[in-house]
């Protein structure tokens, strides 16, 4: 690849966001020259997003501190259908007023990474139900589905998997692209955006409204692909044993987000830093070079700076400390996961089972007793042996709560009320 010119392609080279693109030199060429308007969506099939979506957005970011002009379309209108890449059944349809619930909780996570306003290079936020909820069927169909034919749209991805594993693909969510690459041709009437961006996975779906584009309005616009992410035990990113690891406080703590990037694997630390944080590729060449007991420093600052982005320099310095305190110095320390538990309850005695499924530390019962068969499991830092064991107000401790332990780096406490 010939060197590039525009600061926004060069800083996603050189940090491992690029897998695909319709035109890159053309695209370069345009970037370079001034102030470009892009976008990527973001369905609301619920009230947040999780670390799956984190890849975007810092796209998006990068795109505004480049000196370019993000655009965060909502799907209100395209969640009414359910994109079917990736999925092997149809999305369950949701309400008009689910859809509306959702994207507001969605709307929080964005003022964390961007900044919004009137300016040339401020982020705005769009609906696509404010032009998808006016359209007429007829002559959508007429205007804008015969630049689409069925034998192309069988070879795409989202709709070739879906066949192949004779999972059904309903004629509602075949209209996916369609209406997408409809939102790239008025999202470049309405704004002048250029480029849409996304992950490989929406590959199709965006060089349909490339092309839609360029047929219709004879519009030069481009499209941009971010690599599927997975860790390097193939896992796939925003998913633990516990549940998604979402973006904001209300679903996840901070502490919780933090300990999600403090357990990222050895072999992933550099990616991550690179994809993840903004801190100099020299430092992230220094940092990924550690090894041995070192790269647990490379896993802290990795843990901080996410966070930080995430929810806030605050949230990141508690996080830490708790961390600290809880790991480094044994103690029960404030900040974590508390499940509150009746007092007369406990003077009774609470199955520690129970306990581990009720604090998150175990996904199941069954989960909870192989985790104290296997001796992963702790009480006041004591390994619990017997499956049976029962908690008591003799086990509070001088804060009056009881701290669960699974394995080294999770914990959580157990406050009587």
């Amino acid at each position: 690849m010939t060197t590039l010119q525009s600061d926004f392609l060069r800083t996603l080279e050189a940090r491992g966001f690029i897998h695909q693109c319709t035109d890159m030199a053309g695209l370069d060429a345009r970037m370079a020259a001034g102030p470009v308007t892009a976008y990527i969506g973001f369905d609301c099939t619920a009230d947040s997003l999780h670390v799956g979506s984190l890849l975007p957005i810092m796209m998006l970011r990068w795109l505004q501190k480049t000196g370019h002009k993000p655009v965060v379309l909502m799907g209100g209108g395209t969640t009414k259908i359910g994109d079917p890449s990736g999925k092997d059944e149809s999305r369950q349809l949701l309400t008009d007023e689910r859809i509306a619930a959702n994207m507001a909780g969605i709307k929080r996570i964005f003022g964390q990474y961007l900044t919004f306003g009137d300016g040339p290079t401020d982020a705005i936020m769009v609906n696509n139900a404010d032009w998808l909820d006016a359209l007429h069927y007829i002559p959508l169909l007429r205007d804008v589905g015969r630049h689409f034919t069925i034998n192309r749209m069988l070879t795409f991805e989202s709709v070739r998997l879906r066949l192949e594993r004779e999972q059904p693909l309903t004629f509602l969510e075949f209209n996916y692209m369609i209406l997408q690459a409809y939102d790239f041709m008025e999202l470049s009437r309405r704004l002048n955006c250029r480029l849409q961006m996304g992950g490989s996975d929406q590959w199709g779906n965006i060089v349909n409204g490339v092309e839609l584009g360029r047929r219709v309005d004879q519009s030069e616009l481009y499209g941009l692909t971010t690599p599927l992410l997975t860790t390097a035990s193939g896992a796939k990113m925003g998913k633990t044993a516990s549940g998604a690891v979402w973006l904001t406080a209300d679903k996840l703590s901070p502490y919780d987000f933090w300990q999600y990037w403090r357990n990222t694997e050895d072999a992933d630390v550099g990616r991550f830093l690179r994809l993840f944080t903004e801190l100099p590729l020299d430092e992230v060449r220094r940092l990924e070079s550690l090894s041995g007991a070192e790269i647990n420093d490379a896993k802290k600052i990795l843990a901080n700076e996410v966070t930080r982005l995430a929810h806030g320099d605050a949230a990141a310095t508690e996080a830490a400390e708790t961390a600290r305190r809880t790991f480094e110095q044994g103690a029960a320390a404030e900040g974590l996961p508390t499940v509150e538990v009746p007092r007369d309850q406990l003077a009774a005695g609470l199955a520690v089972v129970d306990l581990l499924v009720s604090t998150g530390l175990a996904p199941s019962k069954s989960e909870a007793r192989r985790l104290i068969k296997g001796g992963g499991a702790k009480l006041n830092d004591a390994a619990l042996a017997d499956e049976a064991a029962r908690a008591t107000l003799a086990d509070l401790d001088g804060d009056g709560v009881i701290k669960l332990s699974a394995g080294r780096k999770r914990h959580a406490l157990v406050k009587a009320v």
